[in-house]
């Protein structure tokens, strides 16, 4: 009877062991990722220091993949190694087990969990994981996280009687950039003027003054942001300033961005995935949260690069949110899509989009096609006006939370991609993006309330929209009113991508003169029309139905109904020039 405890022991002790060795190979798979993804972060100051645009822009598209990458490889690593996990099911949360304390002084827990996950299921090959093989909650805390240096530094302009300008001069040559500046001392006055205009009249330097900035510039683009905060006795004041080169590389800060609302537009969901070098990447979101807590944790983790942990805390805030609301899956308002099937949680803010069965004409595209425009946007830069969606897999949500009227439409449009499981539906590929309201339904809202300040503002920011993917390379396709949307700043953004493609592929014709009579008076186009061909006046026929909105919008926009224009952006894109976008208005940019 004794005798076999001696032998099950050993047994279990090279199970353990075992598990323990997967764990390691896991997490190095990891470590190099990170390694790698910081790497990325100085790559891009010196990109920036050397003005090379278009390595900036390769560098981006890179880094996105990068991810995937990783994961692969530690895949294979771990099946080189150990291929019974690949059947074994049962080693897998004893390797989870022996995950959690390697984590215990890591820099990036929350990070590394999340890379198990990934290395976890493409090893399983399973539909569904249960909670003790993979890290639904996390395991280690990361609230006091910290590294060998500081997330951000503190500077205090009373100290020693240094000034505010002073100190603020030393807050830029801390940064180490590597290039002289135009005039720094233009500049600091500049923000300084800014500064003091933004805390209340009257004011004086209270004994806890001081300025907080993260140690790492953001990049992207072509700019640098110093982002931080400033704080004088209860007042706090969220900030960033952008740092720009001109055409003698030489640097200047551009502007004074201040308060949630601006912070809110240069890090919207529409301008993510910053270049930053973090060590400790959960104390660079603490810090960011505490400059904007509206915006949700699983959009600054995209903000700083971190795309897959994003979506990692956006499912489970998914969860989180049906645990704690009792609303119900319903279509999303606007126009009915020939191509997405559109719906979304009244109480969450944003929209769930699923490609259609069938594409009602005139589409003659399929759903692969569809996916590839979703991935050029993902690699592509979206200068904030293309909307940062989040792709998933197989998620599971409570049947009983679809309305009766939606669930039909799914079953009834979207059959190939929708399961019902029991007591759920499974979404077998589903994208996912921030709630706008649409524009079409914007400017019906101003013209009705004859609101003219709203319209005029609207569809400005629409004409602008269109002109900014064009800097970036980007032709929206159909560009439709519907196909806008308008954020809470009053940004407008575009979001449908079944139409997309870059400008370099199209060609802007003019119209030709008809020939005859007969050519005039023909129902069909007396003009030959290639795949690629667009013509730009039509464009006023279709893309603003409302007169009066048309009036408005072709005073401020009447360019873009000529060919001239168009072919004036392509010759900018390939002579390899990079349009300047900014996330504030002219108006707000310093004097120089």
């Amino acid at each position: 009877m004794r005798s076999e405890p001696a032998k099950i022991l050993p047994i279990h002790e090279a199970r353990a062991g075992r598990a323990a060795e997967v764990a390691r190979t896991i997490l190095a798979g990891f470590d190099r990722h990170y390694r790698l993804f910081r790497e990325a972060a100085r790559e891009a100051k010196r990109l920036f220091e050397r003005g090379d645009w278009a390595a900036m822009r390769e560098l981006a598209r890179a880094r996105i993949a990068m991810y995937d990458r990783r994961v692969q490889e530690g895949v294979e690593a771990v099946l080189a190694r150990f291929p019974e996990v690949d059947t074994d099911e049962s080693l897998w949360p004893a390797i989870k087990l022996a995950y959690i304390p390697l984590l215990h002084d890591h820099r990036q827990p929350e990070l590394a969990e999340t890379f198990f996950n990934s290395v976890a299921c493409q090893v399983l090959h399973r539909r569904y994981y249960r909670n003790e093989f993979i890290f639904w909650r996390p395991a280690v805390a990361t609230e006091h996280l910290e590294g060998e240096e500081p997330a951000y530094r503190s500077y205090y302009p009373r100290k020693g009687g240094a000034g505010l300008r002073a100190t603020l001069e030393r807050i830029v040559g801390d940064f180490g950039f590597g290039l002289p500046f135009e005039n720094l001392h233009r500049d600091l006055k500049s923000v300084v003027h800014a500064l003091r205009a933004k805390f209340p009249r009257p004011s004086r330097a209270r004994p806890s003054l001081q300025i907080q900035v993260l140690a790492s510039p953001f990049f992207r683009n072509k700019a640098a942001y110093v982002v931080g905060k400033a704080m004088n006795g209860h007042v706090e004041l969220p900030f960033a300033v952008p740092v720009l080169q001109n055409e003698r590389r030489e640097l200047y800060l551009d502007t004074l961005l201040t308060g949630q609302d601006e912070l809110l537009v240069l890090f919207s969901f529409a301008r993510a995935y910053f270049f930053v070098d973090m060590e400790v990447p959960a104390a660079t979101v603490s810090f960011l949260r505490q400059l904007m807590p509206r915006k949700p944790r699983a959009e600054m983790y995209m903000t700083v690069g971190l795309h897959k942990q994003g979506k990692t805390v956006f499912y489970r805030d998914l969860h989180y949110h049906l645990n704690h609301s009792s609303d119900n899956f319903v279509t999303a308002p606007g126009i009915r899509g020939m191509v997405m099937l559109v719906f979304t949680l009244p109480s969450f803010l944003y929209v769930f989009k699923v490609i259609r069965d069938r594409f009602a004409p005139p589409k003659e595209i399929d759903r692969a096609t569809v996916q590839q425009k979703y991935q050029l946007v993902k690699f592509h830069d979206r200068v904030g006006r293309l909307a940062d969606t989040l792709e998933y897999s197989l998620v599971a949500l409570p049947l009983d939370r679809f309305d009766p009227a939606l669930l039909e439409e799914l079953k009834r449009e979207a059959a190939s991609s929708i399961e019902i499981e029991g007591d759920r539906i499974v979404l077998k590929h589903v994208y996912i993006e921030r709630r706008m309201q649409p524009l079409n339904l914007y400017v019906t809202e101003a013209l009705q309330d004859r609101d003219e300040a709203r319209l005029e503002h609207v569809l400005d920011e629409y004409g602008h929209a269109i002109k900014d993917l064009a800097g970036a390379g980007i032709f929206p396709g159909d560009m439709l009113l519907k196909n806008f949307g308008v954020t809470r700043h009053e940004r407008v953004v575009f979001y449908d991508y079944d139409e997309i493609s870059y400008m370099t592929d199209c060609n802007f014709r003019r119209i030709p003169l008809p020939r005859s009579w007969e050519d005039e008076m023909s129902a069909e186009p007396y003009y030959s029309i290639g795949p690629q061909d667009v013509f730009p006046e039509q464009f006023a026929n279709f893309l603003v139905s409302d007169a009066h909105a048309r009036e408005v919008f072709l005073r401020r926009h009447s360019d873009l109904m000529t060919p001239e224009y168009w072919q004036a952006q392509q010759a900018r894109i390939r002579a390899g020039e990079q349009a300047d976008v900014f996330p504030y208005p002219e108006s707000m940019r310093f004097r120089r």
